[in-house]
């Protein structure tokens, strides 16, 4: 096991030995207050787009389920015909950049989030460390009402107008404690400054959602193979949080299946996805787009990869003051 996922089962089950990186959190703490002063006091410069940005983040290190709710808030906003675009930092993609994400773009060259999005909704997508860059790269090529920027909330070199903060209720904030003692990237407060969506199945709040699977298909076969529950899978999963992803399996009836997780953002290898048996393999779409670059560069590999989708579902609430924040900066939908 690494120690990126050492760290990750430590944070998920709050234990005790994390005190020993309190020392790291102060200086992260003092680190990220310095450079949030640095922005406000307009030592560092912050870059205003000439469309609103609406930024979809969280506190968290890991999963929160952002991004099935930015994929949804894409297709709602085209329905109500807002011209809308996406920016990322493309992480764990290779560039170069500012990079133009099409529905050919790979993984391994993006990041597998934004090829995800892209693949999923067509949506017009830029990525790279510079947000700038890539606001005005996809403005060079798009007319835009309304730019999302997945993740970024702490990005303080970008002006927003807009910010969902995403909070997964059934992880929580663990032991409330900054990186690297606690999976908080900033303070609890900072939920204050915010809107709060609750990712959750038992809501506190007007503004939740959940997740909801729909039927899994098969990611490396053609044909109408069913699926089928009552086999014995490998789960293979490299996400955030990925007891979520337990939950949902067995949501669907699943109820033998092997664990075998890697870190967020995890770089396949062959050899990740190969087990003594022939049983089959179920993982996310998130890690599915980089699975699927993998099978083609071999393709003598021969073992079924079931994906699960899931589909963000929204309270009334979120479309109601996502209307009234958007009608604010003259983007009108009904």
């Amino acid at each position: 096991m690494s120690l990126a996922q050492v760290i990750q089962d430590a944070w998920n089950t709050q234990a005790k030995w994390l005190i020993v990186f309190r020392p790291l959190s102060w200086l992260y703490q003092i680190g990220f207050s310095l450079n949030k002063a640095l922005y406000d006091k307009g030592f560092k410069a912050s870059y205003t787009a000439p469309v609103p940005v609406m930024v979809i983040g969280n506190i968290t290190v890991g999963g929160s389920g952002k991004t099935p709710l930015l994929i949804h808030l894409v297709e709602y906003l085209e329905k109500q015909n807002v011209r809308v675009g996406v920016i990322s930092r493309g992480y764990g993609g290779k560039g170069p950049f500012p990079c133009y994400v099409d529905t050919q773009a790979t993984a391994e060259s993006v990041g597998d989030e934004p090829a995800l999005i892209v693949q999923s909704t067509g949506v017009p997508m830029a990525v790279g460390p510079n947000r700038q860059q890539s606001i005005e790269l996809l403005l060079s090529k798009h007319n835009l009402d309304l730019i999302i920027c997945d993740d970024g909330l702490q990005h303080w070199a970008l002006n927003r107008q807009i910010e969902w903060i995403v909070l997964d209720n059934n992880r929580g904030l663990g032991n409330q404690k900054l990186l690297p003692e606690g999976y908080l990237r900033e303070p609890v407060e900072r939920l204050e400054t915010g809107t709060v969506i609750e990712h959750t199945a038992y809501p506190q709040s007007d503004l939740h959602m959940h997740l909801a699977p729909s039927q899994p298909y098969l990611l490396n076969r053609a044909g109408s193979q069913a699926f089928d529950p009552n086999l014995p899978f490998y789960a293979v999963v490299g996400i955030g949080f990925p007891q979520r992803f337990y939950q949902t399996l067995e949501s669907l009836g699943i109820q033998q299946f092997q664990c075998h997780e890697f870190p967020d953002h995890h770089d396949y290898e062959i050899k990740d996805l190969q087990f003594e048996d022939n049983y089959p393999i179920i993982t996310t779409e998130k890690d599915a787009v980089k699975i699927m670059t993998l099978l083609k560069q071999n393709p003598a590999f021969n073992r079924d990869i079931w994906v699960v989708p899931v589909e963000a579902i929204l309270s009334p609430a979120c479309y109601a003051i996502l209307q009234q924040q958007l009608g604010e900066y003259g983007i009108s939908i009904s």
